[in-house]
């Protein structure tokens, strides 16, 4: 990469690691701002979190804010600042695309509740303008691009599975997040899944030491540094890919079939059975038509919900919220390029929210 594109990759990094806009603010900022969690108005619930369902959730909480007059102020802040604010009892819920992990769940200090509130894709963007097609990715040629082990679009690797593709002699530009990231932990897990020398190092995570490339916060930053550098690939949501008019890459899964990434191949790999506390992945799906870099997002609340000082109407607020969100939001997933839950999924949610309680009362009948 020459000076002046690395340059503009980092100039828009900062640009949208400190912006300012509603869909991106910053953990501090969100802080100050959840401290009302408790006492402030109690016609507005707090979020905080996953930037990977927030275009959904954007519709979701404006639809609900007219059906009921309950306003969302949810903030879109990546996975790990939705745990971290959860765990801070500043916001009535969190949401994160990656369960809590053993340290994360001794950090909360009581039990916390995983409601799965859809599914969606993580794809493979990639910024190639010359390029005449889409291009084709296996599992093994994607390791090796983000272990810094293939530099060069026109990689013998690569043209293997893209025969008769005029690949440039561009360098590869890697970008990935710089922030904890549930995106991050549905990506990683599947390269440990495929690739034994990632599995070893640097492995799965919602943050890791990543080998090579720059990072940007946010799905939002990410989906910057990929448009705005050309040679650039990277790992996105969906619905950012689409909204943003980006090209990416169809997945070769593990039946050998190369899938495009789309609501119909991400509920393809969310077609299983669901365990009862619903922390499943989907990455690596055995399904034939199913998308290999899937998996669910969930909303996090304390199961016992009479805590800091909340009111039991501010929490049923929220058990309403999530229940809504399940059954009449649904509705909303496909026109956004997400997945909506399966009948057996939406099951299970149901006996998850019904489990939360304030003052070991059950929350909803």
């Amino acid at each position: 990469m020459n000076k002046l594109t690395l340059t503009a990759a980092l100039l828009t990094a900062a640009i949208f690691t400190g912006c300012g806009g509603n869909g991106n603010k910053s953990a501090s900022d969100s802080t100050k701002q959840s401290t009302v969690a408790s006492t402030g108005n109690s016609n507005t619930l707090l979020g905080a979190g996953s930037t990977f369902v927030y275009p959904l959730f954007s519709k979701l909480f404006a639809e609900y804010d007219k059906e009921t007059g309950v306003k969302v102020n949810y903030q879109s802040i990546g996975s790990g600042g939705g745990i971290l604010q959860l765990t801070n009892k500043t916001i009535d819920f969190g949401d994160s695309d990656a369960p809590l992990n053993d340290d994360q769940a001794k950090k909360m200090g009581a039990d916390v509740l995983h409601v799965p509130m859809c599914s969606g894709a993580v794809v493979i963007s990639y910024n190639l303008p010359e390029l005449k097609g889409a291009l084709k990715l296996t599992p093994d040629v994607l390791a090796n691009i983000f272990l810094g082990k293939i530099t060069k679009w026109n990689d013998p690797q690569i043209a293997k599975i893209n025969p008769g593709t005029a690949l440039p002699a561009t360098d590869i530009f890697i970008a990935h997040r710089s922030d904890g990231s549930g995106t991050t932990n549905i990506f990683t897990t599947y390269l440990s899944k495929v690739s034994p020398e990632w599995n070893t190092k640097p492995g799965k995570g919602s943050a890791i030491s990543w080998p090579a490339g720059i990072g940007g916060k946010g799905n939002e930053g990410v989906a910057g540094l990929i448009k705005q550098t050309p040679g650039a690939i990277g790992y996105i949501e969906l619905a950012y890919a689409i909204q943003n008019k980006m090209t990416y890459a169809g997945l070769q899964n593990k039946s050998g079939s190369f899938i495009t990434p789309s609501v119909a191949s991400t509920s393809a790999a969310g077609n299983i059975t669901m365990p009862a506390d619903a922390k499943v992945s989907l990455s690596n799906t055995d399904a034939k038509d199913g998308y290999p870099i899937s998996g669910f997002t969930w909303a996090l609340i304390y199961k016992e919900q009479n805590y800091a000082g909340r009111s039991r109407d501010r929490a049923e607020k929220v058990a309403k919220l999530l229940w809504w969100n399940t059954h009449e939001g649904q509705k909303y997933c496909k026109d956004l390029n997400y997945a909506p839950l399966s009948p057996a999924a939406i099951a299970v949610t149901e006996k998850i929210l019904k489990s939360a309680t304030f003052d070991g009362k059950p929350l909803l009948p």
